[in-house]
């Protein structure tokens, strides 16, 4: 599954918050319809079968309540995406990364290369319904998966990030059952575009206090036994970008430009990052993984970020300037085939109660808007919990596919009223947090008081935007209409 994936430490975020966001960009030619919904302990099955490989075990006893993005149709599994649980823990899963030759033929991934077919072992369809239920804190969230993967294997390189109010951990799956985690420094974002992307990693604190990284157990004899490591400097520490990851002429096309595309936009004056004598290019394979940025990033600032289409650049496939044979020239971040994007944010100076936010974008992220929802609930908005199979303006996922369809042909005629649309929505949602915010702060509620206060809030926030919503389709159908080939001056009356 193609996605980016941008990570935000406490010091590095606007107000202290960890945020994690992934878009879940399906593979070409293929649109999963999405909706945001709520699983409650009792409906948490007790044994999970894996629909795509079989896998089959028993969960854990007492999951909790967490939210997550599922498909629309589960044919192919459950696909859950990101969520929040009940102790305000977050995960998304996942980021498809790469690999190289070495590793797959030390520990190859679960694949039968004859036919395709999976051989047991757990994927993207599988690790939020497996992990989000059972864990109290992103260190958990590292554990389990990390013993599920060693224990069941996986049929795909994944990476993955754990969240809770004080830190963030990023995990890699290296070959079919071994893996590593970094902590997220906090006052550093994280970029991720497609590949395996950690860049320096701390074998001896993996073995031993755990402050920064994590690993499978024997992966570092693995590394030596079979000369993984291809570092020159052994001063430098051990990257395992360059023992598990790739360098192929895919991915300076598909992947490293998003990277630098994001650290050019969060640090445009730490390095030069154009032209001639630029520190870092598009196509360079030792781009940071992560940096500390500028100045604190907000929401509307990472929203950006994973809506780009190289703005800016000779690169945007949407340009009008410069030289036509490079515009388009590399995979945006903002892309057709996104089919929602999920923002977690926890943020530490709220009561735990209404800590916990999911922000919302269904669609391409060229043409959306960001939407805040309070996860401490039973039930979400029909809007965006319909799981409709087929098109309909009823459902925010499928209004927004018809929106970035027309918008797309037309990007000159209808650039204006996406600006004004994801204005009006981010703003409303920051309106409405502060006010449902300071009532709850104002008030006493129980713990189901709390929960209808909450869905209020979540009820507000999509009744206005199916009103904005609709209105936005309305300005863009009659736009694009207007451009239609088959138009002519002349009329009847």
């Amino acid at each position: 599954m193609a996605c980016t994936t941008l990570l935000v430490g406490k010091k590095a975020s606007y107000d202290g918050s960890t945020i994690v966001t992934r878009s879940e960009d399906a593979p070409t030619d293929i649109f999963d319809a999405k909706h945001f919904a709520v699983v409650q302990p009792e409906d948490q099955p007790k044994r999970y079968k894996a629909v795509i490989s079989g896998c089959e075990f028993d969960l854990p006893e007492n999951p909790m309540r967490y939210t997550h993005l599922p498909n629309n149709d589960l044919k192919d599994g459950i696909w859950g995406a990101a969520g929040i649980n009940a102790a305000n823990v977050a995960m998304t899963a996942t980021e498809t990364i790469t690999s190289n030759a070495r590793v797959q033929g030390i520990d190859p991934i679960l694949v039968n290369h004859k036919d395709g077919k999976k051989e047991g072992g757990l994927g993207e369809e599988d690790f939020v319904t497996v992990v989000l239920p059972y864990i109290h804190s992103a260190r958990e969230g590292v554990e389990r998966l990390g013993q599920l993967l060693e224990e069941h294997g996986t049929y795909e390189m994944n990476g993955m990030a754990f969240q809770d109010v004080e830190e963030i951990w990023w995990l890699e799956t290296i070959g079919g059952h071994h893996w590593m985690a970094r902590r997220v420094p906090d006052d550093a974002y994280v970029v991720m575009p497609n590949q395996l992307g950690i860049d320096y990693f701390d074998f001896e604190d993996a073995y031993g206090e755990q402050k920064e990284f994590m690993c499978s157990a024997d992966l570092k004899e693995l590394t030596e036994r079979y000369h993984l490591d291809l570092s020159m400097d052994p001063e430098a520490g051990f990257n395992p970008r360059l023992a598990y990851g790739s360098k192929a002429d895919s991915d300076h096309l598909y992947n490293t430009p998003r990277a630098w595309m994001m650290l050019r936009h969060f640090n445009p004056r730490t390095y030069l990052w154009d032209g001639p004598e630029a520190d870092f290019r598009p196509e360079d394979d030792d781009l940071p993984w992560a940096m500390v940025p500028e100045c604190k990033i907000t929401m509307e600032e990472i929203k950006w970020a994973l809506s780009s289409h190289y703005q800016g650049t000779p690169y945007d496939c949407y340009g009008k300037y410069g030289e036509s044979n490079q515009r388009g020239r590399y995979r945006p971040i903002g892309i057709s085939r996104q089919n929602v994007t999920a923002y977690t944010q926890i943020r530490p100076y709220l009561p735990e109660a209404i800590r916990s936010l999911q922000w919302l974008s269904f669609g391409s992220n060229v043409f959306n808007a960001i939407v805040p929802f309070y996860t401490n609930v039973k039930t979400t908005p029909e809007y965006v919990a319909h799981p409709a199979k087929s098109v309909t303006t009823d459902s925010f996922y499928w209004i927004n596919r018809i929106i970035a369809a027309l918008c797309d042909a037309h990007y000159q005629k209808t650039d204006k009223y996406v600006g004004r649309y994801q204005e009006a929505v981010q703003a409303k949602g920051q309106a409405l947090l502060a006010k449902y915010d300071a009532k709850f702060l104002a008030g006493q509620y129980s713990a189901a008081e709390t929960e209808k206060l909450l869905e209020q809030a979540n009820e507000e926030m999509a009744d206005f935007l199916r009103k904005v919503t609709n209105q936005y389709l309305d300005k863009v159908l009659y736009a694009t209409s207007c451009e239609m080939k088959n138009g002519y001056a002349r009329s009847d009356n």
